[in-house]
């Protein structure tokens, strides 16, 4: 049985370059994410160890990373696929991530609270795409 144990990092807040307009590429904006991580957190509960589970610090720091530092991309899309990507490469343990972004300033005229985009992925999804290369 699949597991239903959670992680959740919440309402990450970074100032990074994506986008599709110039204006955004380079002045930037506000992105915020939150990531979800699917993780048999039995083995920590029995344990009380950190090597049973995954890192808080280290998964917020490759969001940081993927968001901030690596090259800028077009669409949220994009960006949450990356980090979806990356989040299954660099965690073993996670067995499935669910990454949602924020643009809480988008260029759209309006009247509105922000827009965003949810995507899902998990460890067969991974599998099946590192087939391909």
């Amino acid at each position: 049985m699949a597991t239903r144990d959670k992680i959740y990092l919440n309402n990450l807040q970074f100032y990074a370059n994506h986008g599709l307009l110039a204006e955004e590429t380079t002045l930037g904006q506000r992105f915020n994410v939150d990531a979800v991580l699917t993780v048999d957190l039995g083995p920590a509960g029995q344990s009380d160890n950190m090597y049973d589970s995954v890192s808080y610090a280290d998964v917020y720091t490759v969001i940081e990373d993927v968001v901030v530092h690596q090259p800028p991309v077009k669409l949220l899309e994009r960006l949450a696929h990356k980090l979806a990507v990356r989040i299954l490469s660099d965690f073993s343990f996670v067995e499935a991530v669910t990454i949602k972004i924020v643009k809480p300033d988008p260029p759209i005229r309006g009247i509105y609270d922000s827009v965003a985009i949810e995507i899902q992925r998990d460890r067969a999804w991974f599998d099946q795409i590192n087939e391909v290369k």
